[in-house]
């Protein structure tokens, strides 16, 4: 078996992306295929070519045979270590090739104090996390149709659009939340997102990334805040798409009671991995970025 870097070309992208569909969708309980948004898919290329960018030593491809059966991508970001993604094709499984990619991912993160991943419900992947000192975190997650009469006034806090011009406020909410901004990833969410909600008032701030139905990354400095986000956020959800709001633990229960309050089911669905580290709250990560 050979390791080898991620390029930064579309090829490389598409692999990654194709090893990642078959490896979730062989999950015992992996949803009957469909296809796939378009937006979610060119996403996930832009991403992989993103780390390939920013982080060229945490990505790689482990081949056998000269095919790829295998990836990982891994990042860095002032001293928190993520792991975006670790894939690998059923047939190839159980032959050593997920230790090997994880192995290499993680000595990229050497020195970094504390660590973030989203784990599927694979229990190889979950024994395989927990040896490499991760406290795995059960997660749930919000699906259904908004019922628009569960949405409340919003109160007295604005929430408006944002933008680049945002990015100070942005940072100094994941500082305070993770130990880390985002940085870079900022202007990937921005790019591919349909909008950004920000709030700032003297009370604190915060902000929500959403695309379609899916509220990818919300963080911010109050509980208040945030539910006045994911509020907006599932309100600005156009009616006939399903809602989705994923990796919530127990410390975000104020979400839990908003998409109760809008008629979201609730399921759990894998684990939030944390190292050197409490789950940020309230905070609903991206899990391919965290």
């Amino acid at each position: 078996m050979i390791l080898r870097p991620v390029q930064d070309t579309a090829a490389d992208a598409e692999v990654v992306r194709h090893i990642a569909r078959a490896a979730f969708a062989a999950l015992p309980d992996a949803p009957p295929p469909a296809t796939e948004p378009a937006a979610s898919s060119v996403f996930q290329l832009a991403r992989t070519r993103h780390l390939t960018r920013t982080d060229p030593q945490g990505c790689w491809l482990a081949e056998l045979d000269g095919e790829p059966v295998g990836t990982v991508l891994a990042l860095r970001r002032e001293g928190v270590w993520v792991l975006a993604l670790l894939a690998v094709l059923p047939r190839a499984q159980g032959k050593g090739v997920g230790r090997l990619l994880l192995e290499r991912a993680v000595a990229y993160g050497r020195g970094c104090l504390r660590g973030m991943l989203c784990a599927s419900p694979s229990p190889a992947a979950v024994r395989r996390y927990r040896l490499a000192g991760f406290t795995l975190h059960p997660a749930m997650r919000l699906t259904g149709r908004v019922d628009r009469a569960g949405l409340v006034d919003p109160g007295d806090l604005p929430v408006h659009p944002g933008n680049p011009t945002h990015r100070h406020l942005l940072d100094s909410v994941d500082r305070r939340l993770r130990g880390a901004a985002h940085g870079p990833d900022h202007e990937l969410l921005l790019a591919h997102c349909e909008e950004l909600l920000v709030a700032d008032t003297l009370a604190g701030s915060g902000y929500c990334y959403r695309e379609g139905g899916e509220v990818r990354l919300l963080a911010a400095t109050s509980k208040r805040i945030a539910t006045r986000l994911l509020r907006e956020a599932l309100a600005r959800v156009p009616d006939g798409v399903e809602a989705r709001v994923e990796a919530l633990t127990a410390e975000q229960e104020w979400a839990l009671d908003v998409g109760l309050e809008v008629g979201l089911s609730v399921e759990t669905r894998g684990y939030l991995g944390l190292r050197g580290m409490r789950p940020p709250a309230p905070y609903v990560p991206d899990g391919g970025l965290l």
